[in-house]
């Protein structure tokens, strides 16, 4: 047996935070690794040791494997967790680490090397008897040959990379035109997230169902599988809300889909905690899709139902003891359901949104786990996944696991940073996601809403605890202690405020009762406030509401049950402003230009693509939003741009006249 005295996590955020807990609960020293936008991060504080990486990139940083070795040496570990993502899967990394004589806390470089190929490994398990999707590689084949694969296999197709996953280098192609395109593009996303531009084009199942089964191996001959997760909801290819077990699966199915899994185990000498993923068909029939040789960023779910640490067992295992527990020991209890808070923009495709976490408070409830990368002020880097924290809901049923996690969602308080969480809590509240039509089309058949729909009586409610709550001094039932720029006088000037649904303007006179007149947008009426810290209480004749106020400057964020109401009070004497520049195209984030498809003079039509900016490992086509005219060009390939940088300006054709 070998033992672990000292554990390096090879990673950052949420699941370094995550190893750390369990290796601290082993009794084990934990060492981070850090780039220099994460030198204050949580993961790189709550380690017993921290060592700096000495850069800002991924490139530069964690997926620097001398650095990497180096730093292990340098902290006196003796052994090293990858986590998930960046060198998780590579086994060249794994080798690296055995051959410097430290433990690796995942399977053998071998059977990473034999899943990292995703081609080889369809190969491979074919022969086993896993059921796969008829596919094509694309090495060396002509755009011929790949038309005709996809004509005979029938489009939609999906062009996928060899050698990644995380929905970078996927492509679907729904007609004969876009494939050349996509192929490209693939390849090139695929190059610069991993290095590797193969890719390979697949039938592409629709709707279908994203199942993956959990499995532990160990060194003594023992293979268990986890039960299943189901994973179809995703945005661009990657997961956004998983569950256990699925509604997809009755017991017959879940029992050949579950032993299919271990057939992979077993065919590939399986060590350590991993992920069979399959398709499952509308027909019912399932489809071997990759191995994840590594812990899953849903793996909370798999631990929810069943009880088990991953954690604790992939350090087990590697330290040569057999998994603890056996296949009749495992059942399943109870639902449990895993949203991502992301920071990117739902209005804006998603889009990694950077920035700075001005307050973070989560609620803190019975059956809900929340394993988070942030605090507050927590800088969102741009270099890195922009996965904020993971939510877990565990209840004893699907409907109470979901009702509990979209209530969790709405009330935490992520105020500063642009997420999803909007677009969570309206998936987990759709009718569809709670008859469980959880298919991976489920975004685009059903469109939950990607923001709050905020109600007239929110909106009155937040702007006047707004009003009532600036500058308040103290506190006391159902009067608001007032601020020190009313004590001379009871009346108070209007005040205008800016949100999403336009503007809106408060007005208040206080009363002899301690009672306020209140008129918001024309709307009298009479109100009683309380203030406790940042929380107000507001009676109206309406009802009594509570909620929380968080001012930054101008800005004041107002948190109810129902989420996030943004406001921005405006001067009450005009500003003078510059004007912006007409019809140019703005960087919607920090990032690297790395193909311009127009030309200056160039007559385009809406829709077309103009160039493609790279982000956070990520390509984002810019396209126009009007016919027009390209007028001038602002950026070139390689060039790196701000947020907010103007790109191109495109002077829009002249609407014909009726």
């Amino acid at each position: 047996m070998t033992r672990i005295t000292r554990l390096l996590v090879a990673n950052r955020g949420e699941i370094a935070r995550r190893v750390f807990r369990t290796a601290r609960e082993m009794g084990i020293a934990t060492v981070a690794v850090y780039a220099e936008p994460d030198r204050d991060a949580p993961f790189a504080r709550e380690a017993t040791q921290a060592v700096s990486l000495g850069g800002t990139t991924a490139a530069e940083t964690y997926l620097s494997i001398p650095k990497l070795i180096d730093a292990a040496e340098r902290s006196g570990a003796d052994a090293i967790h990858p986590g998930y993502g960046f060198l998780s899967e590579n086994a060249s990394f794994a080798q690296a680490v055995i051959d410097a004589g430290l433990t690796w806390v995942g399977p053998s470089p071998e059977v990473i090397a034999s899943m990292g190929d995703k081609l080889a490994a369809k190969a491979l398990l074919a022969k086993a008897g896993v059921p796969m999707l008829p596919g094509l590689d694309l090495t060396g084949i002509s755009i011929e040959e790949a038309s005709a694969f996809a004509e005979q296999a029938g489009y939609p197709v999906l062009v996928k990379a060899s050698g990644g996953g995380g929905g970078r280098g996927m492509r679907v192609v729904t007609e004969p035109s876009q494939l050349e395109a996509s192929i490209a593009e693939a390849a090139r996303e695929a190059a610069a997230a991993f290095g590797n531009d193969t890719v390979f084009i697949e039938k592409y199942v629709q709707p279908a169902r994203h199942i993956e089964v959990q499995i532990l191996g160990d060194t003594h001959g023992n293979l268990i599988h986890c039960f299943e997760r189901e994973c179809s909801i995703q945005r661009r290819h990657q997961k956004v809300i998983e569950e256990a077990p699925s509604l997809a699966l009755d017991d017959v199915l879940r029992q050949r889909i579950c032993s299919a899994a271990l057939d992979v185990g077993r065919a590939i000498g399986y060590t350590s905690v991993g992920t069979v993923e399959f398709l499952r068909a509308p027909d019912g029939q399932f489809y071997f899709l990759e191995v994840n040789t590594r812990i899953q960023v849903e793996h909370p779910v798999t631990e929810a139902i069943t009880g088990l640490d991953l954690v604790r067992e992939q350090i087990q295992i590697a330290m040569g003891e057999p998994i603890s527990v056996s296949q009749a020991d495992l059942t399943i209890r109870g639902h449990a359901i895993e949203a991502r808070l992301y920071a990117e923009d739902p209005e804006q495709n998603f889009l990694p949104a950077a920035g700075r976490v001005l307050l973070w408070d989560p609620p803190r409830t019975p059956g809900l786990r929340i394993e988070s990368a942030v605090e507050t002020g927590s800088e969102i880097s741009v270099h890195f996944d922009p996965l904020l924290a993971k939510f877990i809901a565990h209840a004893p049923t699907r409907t109470e696991a979901a009702a509990a996690l979209a209530n969790a969602l709405a009330t935490t308080r992520v105020h500063g940073a642009t997420t999803n969480r909007d677009f969570l809590v309206n998936t987990l509240r759709h009718p569809a996601f709670l008859a469980g039509d959880t298919t991976t089309s489920f975004i685009e058949t059903h469109k939950p809403g990607r923001t709050r729909e905020i109600e007239e009586t929110d909106l009155r409610v937040a702007l006047a605890a707004a009003s009532l709550s600036e500058g308040a001094t103290g506190t006391s039932p159902f009067h608001v202690g007032r601020p020190l720029l009313w004590q001379d006088s009871a009346f108070t000037p209007m005040t205008t405020y800016r949100h999403r649904l336009g503007e809106s303007s408060v007005h208040h006179v206080a009363l002899r009762d301690g009672s306020y007149d209140l008129t918001v947008d024309g709307v009298h009426t009479s109100a009683c406030a309380t203030i406790d810290g940042d929380n107000v209480w507001l009676e109206t004749e309406e009802a009594r509401e509570s909620v929380r106020i968080f001012r930054n400057a101008d800005n004041i964020f107002v948190q109810d049950r129902f989420g996030e109401i943004v406001l921005t009070e405006l001067p009450r004497f005009p500003d003078a402003k510059g004007v912006e520049q007409a019809g140019g195209y703005l960087a919607p984030m920090p990032g690297k230009v790395i193909e311009v498809v127009a030309k200056v003079g160039d007559a385009v039509t809406r829709g077309q693509h103009l160039l493609t900016l790279e982000a956070m490992k990520m390509e984002h086509r810019i396209v126009a939003a009007t016919d027009g005219v390209i007028r001038s060009l602002n950026v070139v390939p390689g060039q790196q741009v701000e947020a907010g940088a103007v790109l191109l300006e495109l002077e829009p054709s002249e609407v014909p006249k009726q």
